[in-house]
This record gives C-alpha cells, structure tokens and sequence, in this order.
C-alpha cells in the first residue's frame, strides 16, 4: 500500500441546529415547527463549506435552489426538509450528469430518474451532488488529475466507492442521510469505510434509474447512507409508500429488533483463497459471538457461491465498461470523448475483448444466481460476513493511475465479498462494528435471501443497541 502520511481527522459536527441528529429527529422538529427547514438548510451548507476543502465530496452544489425549497415544502414524506445530496450517476432535473468520468463534461438532465423522483418525493432537501469513481467502476473515489475524495476519519484513506462521496458527507456531519447506489458493494463498501450503515435492497425494491433498465442483468440497486438504523428504515418504508414491488415481501415500518431468534451462517474467507486479515476477520467474529449472546444461533457454512463466479462477475463488469463506453454519446453525453476514461475503464474493455466468446455461458450464470442463492441458502435466516477482504486502503491503493494488473488484482482482493448480492438480486446491509488498531472503521455485513430487508434492518436494530456505533467525535 501508498506509504501512509500524518493523520487527520476532519468533520462538521458542532454546536448547531443539525447537531449530531439523525433524518428521523430532524424530520420531527420540522413538522413540529419547532425549527424551520430553512435554519436546517442553511446550517448543513455552512457544514459543507467547511469540510469540503478537506473532503473533496462533492461534484457540484445546487446551494441557491435548495435555500427556495426549503421555504416550498411538501406536505407529506418522510424526511421533509431535511438536507441531503444525491450521487451523481442519477439525474437530477436541470442539473448535469457526470457519472465520475472526465471524458465529457456532462448532460444537463431535463427531468428527474425514476428513482430520484421516488427519493426526492419523501421530502429532502436537495444541496447537490456527491463524487463517484468514473462510472462507479472501482472500490475507492479516486481520478487520474483530480483530488480524491478523502475519508474525514483520516484524510489519508479512501472514502470507498462507488458512494464515496455521500459516505464522506454523512460521515463528516454534512447531512444526515444521502443517496448510494450499489453494483458491486458501492453502498455497503463505503459504509464500512466511514462507520455508516448502508442497505442494499433487494433487486426491484426500488424503481429503476435509465442504466438499470438497460443491462442485461440487472445488479443495480438504490439506497443511501446514514448514521443510524432508524434512518435507513424510515427511508424505506418512505419507499414503499410511493411504490410497492408486488413480487417481495413488504418491508413496512420497522422500528425495533425482531423477537424471533435466528439462524445465522459465517462465512469469514472468500471465493478468492486469500484469507481475510486480522481485524477484519477479528471483528467478524466479535459480531458472530454478540449474536450468539443475544440468542440467534451462528454456524460456520461453507461459502454459498461457485468458485467461477468471481470470473464471471469480472467478465459482466467488462461487458458493462464496453457497453457505457461504446455507447457513450448516447448513454453518457454527447461530448463523449472514450479517449478519456482512465486507466480501469480502458483495462476493463480490454479484459473483456479477450474473454468475448464467454459471455453467453456467463450471462445464463448471472441469470441463475438468485435461485442458486436461495437454495444454498435454505434452512438459513441471514449471513454474517466481512463487507471488504481487508480494512480501509489508503489513498493510492486503488488509484487509476496503476497498471491496470496492478489495480485488478487489489479489487480482487478488497472487493471479494459483495458482488454475490449483486448478481443475485438480494438484501445486505453494512454495519460499522468496530474501529481497526489506528481508529478507522470497519464494517461487517448481514445478508439474506430476496425480500427479506425486514429481518436484516430488525438485526440492526439489535446490534446498534448492543454494540453503539463508533463516532467520529469520540477521542
């Protein structure tokens, strides 16, 4: 790894209206009157003034409009008026698209994605934009010119990716809650980096952005990062009362850990034959024997995917790169310029060219993954795992500017536990159990089989309660 530099720690926490409150209290004292939007609006872009020459999170702000929405409120919703941002591979109405690459200087969006009008409905407060890796490709939020996005728990590490962006926010008392979405683990990756929970839900929960839509397996899913479990289960009963998938299981409000006492498999190593490392493993198992004490029943089980599968997934993520890049005037802006993605994305259609005659076995593979998933997984209430093979990189770890082997193998190993969800189409979630020898977090992931986000948001209750998350103010 990068040659690690003096630590630093950075946030917006303070003695204002937002103080350390979640979405959820936020959200009360507005409809209460108690404050006014505007004060909670006004306040999180002076907290994001501050940090953000230290965070390099956002991609662009929208300051002016969010100060006139919050005097225009909505009368129903979740979160109304509370401050948020959204990750800038989803449109927003009259504000440019750029989906982290710098080879076109985006699209102006002329009406909102589906899902950001799902998101926007419940009521947020929209300051703008969070940075994302080019094309939400790698595991951290890193370019080739530009400054990365720092992790406020030490400016020297990655914020992760693909979210990065909003995950610095959150974490650095920005805002309380803001938009992720996650094809590989680009919610739950930088969850586990900056100490937040990050759900991503079942495939279809949600309503499906253009870029959803259009691949051939859908291994998108919406979300968003917060600092607390009740944030994160309000926003989805928000969900599911502008839009109820008929095909899963409803959420509904959950409020609480469940009753029932589960049974929980273990997985600690991956598909890749690298054992996970020391903290990450150790903090796996302090979460096992939490849940053990509290009564669910965890049991090592062998690893409930194909070893082909890390192949395959890397091939999809190639075709995904051929895809985007090929029809970039199209599917990214019409300035396209395919001279210009760095390093990763040129490597990545390069990997796939070679490996061209494997797509449809890999496709019919991709396919059937949820019902392997689901019968690998029967007798089982949920998974207990690492989020990442290894505790937070520092800045450079992960950085296009390396040869394209170099990087691929590092994602290999960091990115070895996530994709599963992807391909399968099911529920996880990140929760940040622990702090490493050097105080940065790290993350531990719940899984289950399709639908079941009830059951993983009522075991996150039962955790945040047993084992309070570690903050970025404590000394």
């Amino acid at each position: 790894m990068a040659k690690e530099k003096k630590s630093n720690r950075v946030h917006a926490f303070c003695d204002d209206i937002l103080g350390e409150r979640d979405g959820v209290e936020l959200a009360h004292l507005i409809k209460r009157r108690e404050v006014s939007a505007l004060e909670v609006t006004k306040a999180a872009i002076a907290r994001a003034e501050r940090v953000e020459p230290h965070l390099h999170a956002i991609e662009l702000t929208s300051f002016e409009k969010a100060l006139k929405d919050a005097q225009n409120l909505p009368s129903a919703g979740s979160f109304v008026g509370v401050p948020t941002f959204i990750k800038d591979n989803t449109d927003v109405a009259n504000l440019p698209t750029r989906t982290g690459t710098r080879a076109t200087k985006g699209h102006k969006a002329k009406r909102h994605g589906n899902f950001t009008a799902q998101f926007i409905h419940q009521g947020f407060i929209v300051l703008g934009k969070t940075k994302m890796p080019e094309f939400g490709f790698n595991a951290s939020t890193e370019y080739v010119n530009d400054e990365p996005v720092h992790n406020p728990w030490n400016l020297n590490y990655s914020s992760g990716g693909s979210s990065g962006g909003s995950a610095a926010l959150v974490a650095a008392g920005v805002v309380p809650i803001a938009h992720g979405n996650d094809g590989g683990g680009s919610i739950r990756i930088p969850a586990a980096c900056c100490s937040l929970v990050g759900l991503k839900p079942s495939r279809g929960r949600t309503k499906d952005n253009a870029a959803a839509a259009s691949i051939p397996v859908n291994i998108i899913s919406e979300g968003v990062l917060t600092r607390s479990v009740r944030d994160t289960a309000e926003f989805f009963f928000g969900i599911e009362q502008i839009y109820r998938n008929p095909k899963l299981q409803p959420i509904g409000r959950v409020e609480g850990p469940g009753k029932k006492r589960l049974r929980i498999g273990l997985v600690i190593d991956s598909i890749t034959g690298i054992p996970t490392d020391a903290e990450t493993r150790a903090a796996v198992e302090k979460t096992a024997s939490l849940l053990n004490a509290l009564g669910h029943r965890v049991e090592a089980i062998p690893i409930p995917v194909p070893k082909n599968f890390l192949e395959d997934f890397a091939l999809y993520w190639g075709l995904l790169a051929v895809l985007i890049t090929g029809m970039g005037r199209i599917a990214v802006a019409p300035d396209f310029d395919i001279r210009k993605v760095d390093a990763l994305t040129q490597g990545l259609i390069k990997y796939y060219t070679k490996r061209l005659l494997d797509t449809p076995a890999m496709l019919y593979r991709m396919s059937q993954a949820e019902k392997m998933y689901v019968k690998e997984l029967k007798g089982w209430d949920a998974v207990l795992s690492p989020v990442s093979g290894h505790t937070v990189p520092l800045l450079g770890h992960l950085s296009p500017k390396l040869p394209f082997e170099e990087l691929w193998e590092r994602l290999k190993t960091y990115v070895a536990f996530t994709p599963l969800n992807n391909a399968a189409g099911t529920p996880a979630i990140s929760l940040p159990m622990g702090l490493t020898h050097n105080k940065l977090p790290i993350g531990v992931m719940l899984q289950a089989i399709p639908g079941a986000e009830r059951t993983l948001l009522e075991l996150a209750y039962e955790l945040e309660a047993a084992n309070p998350w570690p903050k970025i103010t404590d000394k």
